[in-house]
């Protein structure tokens, strides 16, 4: 039997101090995992209509709620709750309430264009 890899270094992370900010908008990395990278976003105003051609995009709500804007509808995302956007859609997120915080998943490097 081979030898077992062994990771000897370990990271926590503390959501509540990556997610601590007084800006109306953050999103900045907070894990990668293979080819993919953790996000966490917190807001307090709308961000922009984008989509991302090249990665889908999962979002799980933490605190507050999101609001994800499509086309043709809007979902509520409260916490607790998760949903994936597939690469190529156009869609925005919203805070419900005065703040919102969320994790992210996409792709490392992934690219988002703005749309009108």
């Amino acid at each position: 039997m081979g030898e077992r890899m062994q990771n000897s270094s370990f990271e926590i992370i503390n959501l509540s101090s990556e997610s601590a900010t007084t800006g109306s908008y953050d999103n900045h990395p907070i894990a990668k995992v293979n080819d993919h990278e953790v996000r966490i976003s917190t807001m307090t105003e709308a961000y922009h209509w984008h989509c991302h051609p090249d990665s889908d995009e999962s979002f799980l709500s933490l605190e507050g709620g999101l609001y994800i804007d499509f086309d043709d509808r809007t979902v509520e995302l409260l916490p607790g709750n998760m949903i994936t956007v597939n690469r190529g859609v156009r869609h925005r997120t919203r805070p419900i309430g005065k703040r919102s915080v969320n994790l992210t998943f996409e792709r490392t490097g992934a690219r988002s264009e703005t749309l009108p």
